[in-house]
């Protein structure tokens, strides 16, 4: 049975940082991908981030997370990360991570429906 546990979520002030984990179980993350999306409230769910573990761990993001959200694994079996640094009060919702195909367009376009499993979330507030 496919599993995905989000943890790490929490409240921050404006600039600061948190780091998110997806514990994965129940398939080869060696063969996958993992998107990290989130969701505002009233907003759509959208992607932030994707490692491709299939394709040598390559990265992608969203223009609005550049440069501050970093994701990573340490060891083959994950879990996998998503480091959030300077975060802005946008950057609040609940952030999912999901499984996806170890090839092709599904990371980097980090296109919801090609994402085949899901966790349940976890909140991040990014509040003064």
């Amino acid at each position: 049975q496919v599993q995905l546990v989000e943890s790490g979520g929490g409240s921050v002030q404006p600039g600061g940082s948190l780091k998110l984990s997806c514990a994965t179980s129940g398939f080869t993350l060696d063969y996958s991908s993992i998107a990290w999306f989130r969701q505002a409230p009233g907003k759509e769910r959208e992607g932030v981030s994707c490692i491709s573990v299939a394709d040598n761990d390559l990265t992608y993001y969203a223009d609005s997370v550049k440069g501050r959200f970093i994701t990573s694994r340490d060891t083959p079996k994950g879990p996998v990360y998503l480091q959030m640094n300077s975060l802005k009060p946008e950057d609040t919702g609940v952030y999912y991570c999901a499984e996806g195909p170890g090839y092709g367009s599904a990371c980097p376009t980090m296109s919801r429906a090609a994402f085949r499993s899901w966790g349940q979330g976890t909140q991040v507030t990014v509040s003064s």
